[in-house]
């Protein structure tokens, strides 16, 4: 069994455990076979962002059709 990882970074402006369910709802959207994630980091954007944008950086990983 093959898998291959790739990086995503969702966003909320709620909370760190939303932006990292945003990354893995749009993960689970266009990905199969998706078998676990890591979360790699967190961040909040305050230069651009009205309030505040909490941030997740994600690394989501797949099995590889055959």
């Amino acid at each position: 069994m093959v898998f291959k990882k790739i990086t995503l970074i969702g966003a909320s402006e709620d909370s760190l455990t939303d932006a990292v369910d945003d990354a893995i709802d749009r993960a689970e959207q266009t990905v199969e076979n998706i078998h676990w994630v890591e979360v790699e980091s967190f961040g909040v954007e305050v230069a651009s962002a009205p309030d505040r944008e909490y941030q997740a950086e994600v690394t989501v990983a797949f099995r590889v059709q055959d």
